[in-house]
């Protein structure tokens, strides 16, 4: 008669599969939305959003460790886990830092409101569009908190080299991604960006905005990684 897996290994095959469930799920959802259609018609789609850039690492982040879960003795799928998880965990902790309080205390600023024109356009029309609280917290929150728990309670911390060089190379280098990623897109379409604040705001801003973010993943990376026992 088989054995059962140890405690350990049952409650990161149980928190990877939930979360990969709840996170996929999530996004099939919101492409079933009538925002979906909106969205679908500008360019670069939902991958102009950092939030679904940020959830499709942590959604292959997460599969990977489900599989290193089930199939433990496939090292080489540890070192790309590692690698994932570098690029991920700043990624979505950045995108909830940042969604959250701007969601509860200055909603326009982080949601589109439907039309072509910015957000504090006198003729913009309300209500803005929202998505359902079940499906903004599979987007939102769940990717962060996921790799947060992973990362604590059954990851080894990163050596200092490892966060000198992989952490800051990567900060810096999404940051530049992105940025140009999200300015081009909205040079297609029309200057409208995925976000009111950026749009709402000159190029001087948004490159702050930019850097500002940048600093927030590297920074919040380096302290979860100093606290991690």
């Amino acid at each position: 008669m088989a054995s059962s897996p140890p405690p350990s290994r049952t409650a990161r095959i149980l928190l990877h599969s939930a979360a990969a469930a709840i996170m996929i799920s999530g996004y099939h959802n919101l492409t079933k939305l009538p925002i979906n259609a909106f969205i679908s018609t500008q360019y670069g789609g939902h991958l102009q959003y950092l939030t679904i850039q940020g959830l499709f690492v942590t959604c292959a982040a997460t599969l990977i460790s489900l599989l290193i879960d089930l199939f433990p003795s496939v090292n080489a799928l540890k070192p790309l886990k590692r690698i994932l998880l570098i690029i991920a965990m700043p990624l979505s902790i950045t995108i909830s830092s940042i969604y959250w309080p701007l969601l509860l205390l200055a909603t326009q600023l982080i949601l589109q409101n439907g039309s072509g024109e910015p957000s504090s356009s006198p003729h913009a029309p309300q209500p803005l569009l929202r998505i359902p609280l079940p499906m903004d917290l599979s987007l939102h929150a769940v990717p962060a908190l996921t790799l947060l728990v992973d990362f604590l309670l059954f990851e080894k911390k990163y050596t200092r080299k490892e966060i000198r060089y992989g952490g800051t190379g990567i900060s810096v280098v999404y940051t530049i991604f992105y940025a140009w990623w999200v300015e081009r897109c909205a040079g297609f379409n029309g200057g409208r960006f995925p976000y009111p604040f950026l749009t709402d705001n000159p190029f001087e801003i948004r490159l702050a905005i930019y850097v500002g973010a940048g600093m927030l993943a590297f920074s919040s990376f380096w302290l979860i990684n100093r606290v991690h026992t």
